[in-house]
């Protein structure tokens, strides 16, 4: 179970950084001009390179384990399916809601390492590396190296 509560987590943060990094549009128009140079960045390693991952994922471990033993104990005493079905729903939202707080700092920690990288290294566009059949400039290395240095 622990494990799995991990693969979740590591694969929600990923999705959410892309998500919000993709959201922006910081550093691509519609279509790359002649010129444009590609980065490409692994946003699942360089997120869980972060120095406060492991506490943050700790700390979410904590509230799903939580979460998970409140929501047992209301449906083990609800006699209703629907009402059942109502609490796990609430519950399962106030985990994300509560997901989404604990990470946000991280994401935005990343983000902004990215576009230093980025800028330092003249690049114009960043994509996620598994999108990328060939080419780009790797980034990801010297991102995880600037969130270690901090901002």
């Amino acid at each position: 179970m622990n494990d799995m509560w991990k693969k979740i987590v590591v694969l929600g943060v990923a999705a959410a950084f892309m998500v919000l990094l993709t959201g922006e549009a910081s550093f691509a128009g519609p279509a790359a001009r002649t010129g444009d140079v590609i980065g490409v960045i692994d946003s699942q390693m360089i997120v869980t390179k972060h120095p406060k991952f492991e506490e943050t994922a700790r700390q979410l471990q904590q509230v799903m384990r939580q979460k998970e033993n409140e929501a047992r104990t209301a449906v083990d005493s609800e006699p209703d399916q629907a009402k059942k079905a109502q609490i796990m729903q609430t519950k399962r939202m106030e985990a994300a809601r509560e997901e989404q707080r604990l990470m946000e700092p991280i994401y935005k920690d990343c983000q902004e390492a990215v576009r230093v990288i980025a800028r330092q290294r003249n690049v114009t566009i960043v994509l996620e590396k598994a999108s990328v059949y060939f080419g780009g400039e790797d980034i990801t290395d010297y991102v995880v190296q600037q969130l270690s240095r901090g901002k």
